[in-house]
């Protein structure tokens, strides 16, 4: 099953879709808790059945967020079963993150955001988006986070748990000590304009990833599947030796 994570460094490669996969679970080993927790999972179907290409978002995403770019893989790979355990991560570092992130403004600001109950949905995200202003001037990084306003019975609140979020910061920004490298191939790949990865990270990803390749797509930042949505996928198809 090839895992495509969320965030990485230099040189286009490429992914492929899901296909009949059953509801992906988390298990929480080392919190207290073995439960699997089911998780909300969209399927694209291939030619064939077999050797899904899965995508995981990151922090405040949706699978919404991939739906264009899965279905394009999916008519650009086949999804063929010989090409099978590979990693892409996009735009991120196995290292911790919170030097470069802005994502505890982002939340104080959402947890800041308040809106009137029974007002159309169109007024309800201008007046959220007017809200998020002072905080995050880039309009798409607002849009990005407007994903998550939802109307549940006339009300609007966030879609995350914007307080475990904020509670547990410190732990999603950071990354577990991992002793055992992976030893598949493995894509790091990154947006020029951004600083998720760089090459202070590089040593840590020769060691865990000892079989990684680095690319970086100009002109794209963090979200380089949206900024230059083509190249993203060129890369991974490149990446997986597909035509």
């Amino acid at each position: 099953m090839l895992r495509c994570l969320p965030r990485a460094p230099h040189r286009p490669a490429g992914p492929r879709p899901p296909s009949r996969a059953a509801p992906a679970s988390f298990t929480a080993a080392g919190r207290g808790s073995a439960a699997p927790l089911p998780l909300s999972y969209m399927v694209f179907d291939g030619s064939t059945p077999q050797s899904p290409l899965v995508f995981l978002h990151g922090l405040l995403g949706s699978k919404s967020n991939f739906r264009a770019i899965a279905r394009a893989l999916v008519q650009r790979t086949g999804r063929k079963p010989d090409l099978v355990e590979r990693l892409v991560s996009v735009d991120i570092s196995p290292t911790e993150s919170v030097a470069v992130t802005n994502f505890q403004a982002y939340i104080s600001a959402m947890r800041r955001v308040s809106i009137p109950n029974g007002i159309p949905r169109s007024t309800a995200r201008r007046l959220a988006e007017d809200q998020l202003y002072p905080a995050v001037q880039a309009s798409a990084v607002r849009r990005f986070l407007l994903t998550n306003l939802v109307e549940v019975e006339g009300r609007y609140m966030w879609r995350v748990n914007l307080e475990a979020i904020s509670q547990h910061m410190a732990d999603i920004m950071g990354f577990p000590v991992f002793h055992m490298p992976y030893p598949g191939p493995t894509l790091f790949l990154a947006g020029s304009d951004s600083s998720y990865v760089s090459s202070e990270d590089y040593p840590e990803i020769e060691r865990l990833f000892p079989k990684a390749e680095i690319h970086y797509i100009t002109g794209a930042g963090h979200w380089v599947h949206a900024d230059k949505s083509q190249e993203f996928i060129t890369a991974i198809c490149n990446f997986l030796l597909v035509p």
